[in-house]
């Protein structure tokens, strides 16, 4: 087989360069990154502190839509204004010491307000990856979500106003291939094993190996062989209880050898199978949530507009009632263990085959229904990689901030009304920022802005409307609403730079189709440094 070529110069320098996010993505995350185009609207210091996070780890691409001119308000929060940009366009100056950050990211500002974008150009938005939204009114809103939803392009609304911050995620249909998980299952088929596993496993015999080599027997070997010996006595069956388990445990303690003193030797290989019991032994099985998603109508019913995610699912769902058996592919992964270096090569490359074999089986099932719809390819490698995590595959079906903005229309006035009864809660501080959001729609400012004390009885109006639509009981404090007000609409950096951290992630994650994202609304409260998320 020819080796690899050799990375030149400049890969090496951006591996080099990227190396802690490659850890997390893979080259595979960062080419998606690197192929992405993400638009900010409004260069406030919370969307400068978004882009920040965007641009350092080499997002393709970003696009700034802004037309308003850098006030000394601006220049005193946003650390990506200078002195000298005031009066100039806020997109403009932003944009410029943005990139400073990173060269190799592309940058365009658009001098235009949003208003007018959607009314003349609104294909001008299908282009973006993700389009992150900040400090508009609630009509723009509501206009901006309705038409970002119907052309598929997701939306992270941000808000940051004094100590509290919000975002909300709109997203109508995200499939995650790569979610990783924390707790991910092992997968080795110990209760199923394939022909070659089979005869590898019973090529040993734990009583007759000798004490050098006693040591070096991989786990699984011991587990196998433990189970086995349990089966005899209880009709083949497959150990599932506690008890049952621990009596594998005693089986595996019975294998160890012991000294001339009959004292029990030292075999970490031996307690690394006792210490495997518990998450080893899961029987093989189809997960209720991958069998729900196999067998929705988007994966039943394909057509030649289906996207590559349900093409494949159907091609596993064909896999599992033929080939799998009812199973799912195996991964191929074989975790770290106490083993001579010639069982574990041997064991490795078993389950890699054998991963790669049933992948090739869906692939070519993937190859027939793309025959079948005339369209667009799958590579081999997609499907290899979508078989890999089919375990732990993860569907996000959003809903329309439009949709959520209407309260008396559908069911989040329910929602809204049920967490607002309960003392102390986050949802206090949502309420407050869609007022303050109605608020600058009515009044073209913030609460506050201009006349603190008068603005109380204004914003209070816009409370008592929400409250109104959602049938709900008085506001729980004034003192909210008076704290609101004193922030004049002001940003505080520390909360805006904290946010827009968390927002980037997000936003990264979308663009990457990795690690599941906020479903859907984050809530940030900077004087108490609680968080909360709710799905509306």
């Amino acid at each position: 087989m020819a080796s690899p070529s050799p990375k030149s110069p400049e890969q090496s320098e951006k591996n080099k360069q990227y190396d802690r996010q490659l850890r997390l993505w893979g080259d595979h995350g960062q080419a998606a990154l690197e192929n992405a185009h993400i638009c900010l609207i409004n260069a406030t210091a919370l969307g400068t502190e978004i882009f920040k996070s965007i641009v350092l780890p080499g997002i393709g691409a970003i696009t700034i839509v802004d037309h308003n001119i850098v006030t000394e308000e601006d220049i005193g929060s946003n650390f990506f204004l200078e002195c000298s940009s005031k009066g100039l366009n806020r997109a403009t100056e932003s944009l410029r010491l943005l990139l400073e950050l990173n060269p190799a990211v592309q940058g365009h500002a658009v001098q235009e307000p949003t208003e007018q974008i959607l009314l003349e150009n609104p294909d001008f938005f299908k282009s973006f990856s993700v389009v992150i939204a900040t400090s508009l009114g609630e009509k723009i809103i509501q206009d901006l979500a309705q038409h970002l939803w119907d052309i598929n392009v997701p939306l992270i609304l941000c808000r940051s106003v004094g100590f509290l911050g919000s975002f909300r995620i709109q997203i109508k249909e995200h499939a995650i291939i790569e979610t990783h998980p924390e707790n991910e299952q092992i997968g080795l088929r110990l209760d199923v094993p394939f022909p070659a596993l089979v005869e590898y496993l019973d090529s040993f015999d734990i009583e007759a190996v000798d004490l050098k080599d006693h040591g070096h027997i991989p786990w699984i070997v011991i587990l196998y062989k433990a189970v086995q010996k349990w089966q005899l006595r209880n009709q083949n069956r497959w150990p599932m209880s506690r008890k049952e388990k621990n009596e594998i445990k005693e089986i595996i303690q019975e294998f160890i050898r012991k000294d001339e003193n009959g004292i029990p030797i030292e075999e970490e290989n031996f307690e690394e199978a006792l210490r495997a019991v518990n998450t080893a032994l899961v029987p093989t099985f189809l997960p209720v949530k991958i069998q729900e998603l196999l067998y929705c109508s988007s994966a039943t019913n394909l057509t030649k507009d289906s996207l590559p995610f349900w093409i494949m699912c159907s091609a596993l769902r064909n896999f599992i009632e033929a080939e799998g058996k009812g199973k799912l592919p195996l991964r191929g992964v074989l975790p770290d263990m106490t083993a001579s270096t010639d069982h574990y090569v041997k064991l490795q490359s078993m389950y890699r085959m054998q991963a790669a074999m049933e992948a090739e089986i869906v692939y070519r099932k993937v190859q027939e229904i793309v025959a079948q719809l005339h369209c667009e390819s799958i590579s081999e490698a997609e499907v290899k990689l979508f078989c890999r995590h089919s375990h732990d595959l993860h569907l996000i079906k959003g809903s329309n901030i439009a949709m959520e903005y209407q309260l008396g229309s559908n069911t989040v006035a329910s929602y809204i009304a049920r967490y607002l009864e309960e003392p102390d809660v986050m949802m206090v501080h949502y309420i407050l920022l869609r007022a303050a959001e109605m608020f600058r729609s009515e009044h073209c400012r913030a609460p506050g802005e201009w006349e603190p004390e008068a603005d109380i009885a204004k914003l209070k109006t816009c409370v008592s409307k929400l409250l109104t639509d959602i049938s709900c009981s008085p506001f729980p404090k004034d003192d909210h609403i008076h704290e609101m007000c004193r922030y004049g609409g002001a940003e505080i950096h520390s909360v805006s730079a904290f946010l827009g951290g968390c927002i980037a992630h997000e936003a990264i994650k979308i663009a990457t189709k990795q690690y599941n994202p906020v479903n859907n609304t984050f809530i940030y409260d900077g004087a108490s440094t609680n968080t909360a998320t709710f799905t509306f």
